[in-house]
């Protein structure tokens, strides 16, 4: 796509042109969050068998399709966070209690490894994708898997199991980054499931094998590299399809 050719021509319209395919889109608040809406010439949402075509920043390729209904005013949006907090694992007796807000870039422990978690769901429930990214020193590791149908929640719940599944040391302090309240609120405050109990309890068996294991909640599609990988790797996971 070319975007030297974008223009905006009234606060929150943005028009489009490309090869492929001419359109215009709107700002929106999608489940808290800033996107772009797919609207026809009359700027009213343009909806394809029920559902309306959205993307979180208009310079990436992937996209996703929600109900309408699931929209709102772009004013509903709620403000991007400048911080991130670190909520450590309560799993075991004697986790640390940290509850001082952390800078961008929380101070991790040596010889940590950072890991960077997403899963995403076109039409939620619909086709799924799960995003890894590890980072150990000046190592990196990538995983872009294809899950099958499943809600957006068992993606980024299943973005976690694979994780862990996927680390062979448990000595070494470990980090999760995620974006999902849903997912940290299971694993680190003890809430009660009301679904999803046996993938769950799966990822609590998982995470007493560490001897320092925290989560910390950063704000999606908010800028963060590491974070926005993991969202491209979990999209183009449903893009491919099995494989």
């Amino acid at each position: 796509m070319n975007f030297n050719n974008l223009k905006p021509f009234q606060e929150n319209i943005i028009y489009m042109n490309d090869n492929d395919q001419a359109g215009k889109w709107k700002r929106m608040s999608f489940k808290g969050n800033k996107v772009w809406a797919r609207t026809d010439e009359k700027e009213n949402l343009l909806i394809e068998k029920g559902m309306v075509l959205i993307k979180y920043n208009l310079k990436h390729n992937y996209e996703y399709r929600v109900k309408p209904e699931s929209l709102n005013p772009v004013g509903q949006a709620v403000p991007a966070k400048k911080k991130s907090t670190l909520v450590p694992s309560s799993i075991k007796p004697g986790a640390r209690n940290v509850t001082k807000k952390q800078k961008k870039e929380p101070e991790l422990p040596d010889n940590c490894i950072k890991i960077y978690t997403d899963g995403a769901s076109s039409g939620n429930p619909g086709p799924s994708g799960i995003g890894v990214l590890f980072i150990y020193g000046e190592n990196k590791k990538e995983i872009s898997q294809y899950i099958g149908m499943a809600t957006n929640n068992i993606a980024e719940l299943t973005a976690i199991k694979r994780a862990l599944e996927e680390l062979k040391r448990d000595d070494l302090p470990v980090r999760i980054f995620s974006d999902s309240s849903y997912a940290i609120g299971l694993l680190t405050k003890n809430w009660k499931p009301q679904k999803n109990q046996a993938l769950i309890y799966e990822i609590r068996t998982l995470m007493n094998r560490f001897c320092d294991l925290a989560f910390i909640k950063v704000k999606g599609h908010s800028g963060i590299k590491e974070n926005e990988v993991v969202d491209f790797l979990a999209t183009s996971a449903i893009k491919k399809g099995p494989q």
